[in-house]
Parts: C-alpha cells; sequence; structure tokens
C-alpha cells in the first residue's frame, strides 16, 4: 500500500512543560490519533491528510503536560471505520481513556453500542465542518437510543448550523458537547450568535463546552481575545466547561501550537485554582464515567 502524502503539517516534534501544574486526576478531554497507516489506512473519500500521529507520541504530550487522563475522539478521516480508536481505547485502558465514536446516518445497532461502551466510548460525534454526517435534523432518530446508554453528543458544526440548530438541540433527550469553542467570533463578543447559542444551552444546563480556543481566536497564546466570554461561560456554568489539546492539531492555515502554551492558556482563562480542578478533573470524571482518583 502506498503511503498517504501528508497536506497537513506534523505538530512540534517537542513541547515545552508547561507553568501550571495539573491536578492529579487532570484530563485532556479531545485528541485524536493517526495511524499506523499500515495497520489503520485512511479512508479514501477525506477533506484533508494527516501525518502519522502515534497513541506513544500522545502518551509523551501526556507525560510533559503532567495528566493522567484522555478521550480520544474518532476523527473523520477515518469516517465510520472505528479500528484505531478502539485499539488506542485497549491500549490505555479504562482508568485512563474514555472514546468519542462518528456517527453516520443511523445510529449504531444496539450491540455495537454495548460493546463500544465496555470499549470506553461514552459519546457520537456528529462532524459536518471536516466530515459527513446525518442532517442535523436526524439527529431525533437516534438521540434516545444514546440517552439509554447514558451517552452524549458531541457537535462540530458550520456556524450558521450550529445557530440553526440550537433549538433541536435543546430539545434531544442527551447532553450535548460542542467542539472548539464552537469557532465562536471574538470580534463580536457577547453578539456573536454562536456564543450567544452556546450561552442558551449552558443556561439550559443541557450543554457543555470544550475550551479549545485556537482555532477561533485571532491571537497567539494565550489568546487574549477569547477571556472575556471565557469568563462568562465560567461564570454561568463553570460545571459544564471541558480542556482539550485538539492534539496533532491537524491544520493547514495556522501556526502550529505548542500544547504547553495551551495548556497554560487554559490557567490563564481561569486563574482559579479550584475552577482549573473542577475542569481538569471534575467535569470530565462525571462527563465521561471515570472513577475517582
Amino acid at each position: 500500500m502506498n503511503e498517504p502524502v501528508p497536506d497537513c503539517p506534523a505538530p512540534l516534534p517537542r513541547i515545552r512543560t508547561p507553568r501550571f501544574i495539573a491536578p492529579p486526576g487532570a484530563c485532556d478531554c479531545h485528541f485524536h490519533v493517526f495511524g499506523p497507516y499500515r495497520e489503520f489506512p485512511l479512508q479514501g473519500d477525506r477533506s484533508y491528510t494527516p501525518p502519522e500521529a502515534s497513541l506513544d507520541r500522545f502518551r509523551a504530550v501526556m507525560r510533559t503536560l503532567r495528566l493522567q487522563r484522555c478521550v480520544i475522539v474518532q476523527p473523520s478521516v477515518y469516517g465510520l471505520d472505528h479500528s484505531c480508536l478502539l485499539d488506542a481505547l485497549e491500549r490505555l485502558g479504562s482508568r485512563e481513556a474514555r472514546g468519542v465514536a462518528a456517527s453516520g446516518c443511523d445510529a449504531p445497532d444496539r450491540n455495537t453500542i454495548v460493546a463500544w461502551h465496555r470499549a470506553g466510548i461514552r459519546g457520537l460525534r456528529l462532524n459536518l465542518v471536516s466530515g459527513r454526517g446525518p442532517d442535523v435534523a436526524a439527529l431525533r432518530n437516534f438521540a434516545a437510543c444514546l440517552a439509554d446508554h447514558g451517552w452524549h453528543l458531541q457537535v462540530f458544526l458550520p456556524r450558521p448550523v450550529f445557530v440553526e440548530a440550537v433549538p433541536l438541540l435543546l430539545q434531544l433527550p442527551v447532553p450535548v458537547v460542542v467542539d472548539h469553542l464552537g469557532d465562536l467570533d471574538p470580534g463580536q463578543g457577547r453578539d456573536d450568535p454562536v456564543f450567544r447559542g452556546i450561552l442558551r444551552l449552558l443556561d439550559k444546563g443541557h450543554g457543555w463546552v470544550k475550551l479549545i480556543g485556537y482555532r477561533s481566536s485571532q491571537r497567539d497564546a494565550p489568546f487574549p481575545d477569547l477571556i472575556p466570554l471565557i469568563g462568562e461561560l465560567a461564570r454561568l456554568r463553570p460545571d459544564r466547561l471541558l480542556w482539550g489539546s485538539n492534539w496533532p492539531h491537524p491544520l493547514r492555515d495556522r501556526k502550529m501550537p505548542d500544547d504547553g502554551d495551551l495548556l497554560d492558556a487554559l490557567s490563564t482563562w481561569l486563574a482559579d485554582t479550584s475552577l482549573l480542578s473542577r475542569v481538569l478533573v471534575e467535569n470530565p470524571r462525571n462527563l465521561y464515567g471515570f472513577e475517582h482518583c
């Protein structure tokens, strides 16, 4: 098999140790594993081609960041083939890792969900930004199936699609996790319709938000243009915020971030020690079902 030619840069070969010391049980709630491609080939119809990014390389990132737990998210380049994700979950073990699978036009059958749950999967991701999936309205058809198993729905939607989908998301019987801060626009501040949609989900107790900021910010780390908006999210629902690195950062048009800078950015956004512990330890434990440390 010919090796795919990447059209994305690789993550930094070495990252710096963050100044912030993460509390015991801290979790990276969003990262991907790519490859090895001889064992886990990418799907042919994909929107980008990342370089290989192995689980062992991510483990080195975790050691540098002083994190003990992680959540692997199925990337669009693997479509509905979850072999790489399931292999990584098996290698990491249930004390250390959880997973989020990808959604197709139909929910997985009950036997698949039961098997995936045993493997550590706790949610289904709808990605209409870099992947394909069902129409948002189709979520009604299988949200109840997810609810039966205590799973959540994770959404990565184009900005206008997300804004239009908020009333439907509020009606679903499952928690909704918003990827990548919803790609909100800090230049619009509180008037950004995406930000207003996120506030509605949080206010109703229905939503969670992944504080992955470098896609949205127009500035370098610690992304100061996001601080007022993240501060408002933290005041409204500190119990519904999560943090993720998005390693290995499959990007084409942005500067490759240093994961040490990303964790230090979180400690700049949320300067309170108890709040940082909540975002990094307690909230992931509650959503993903990790055991107490």
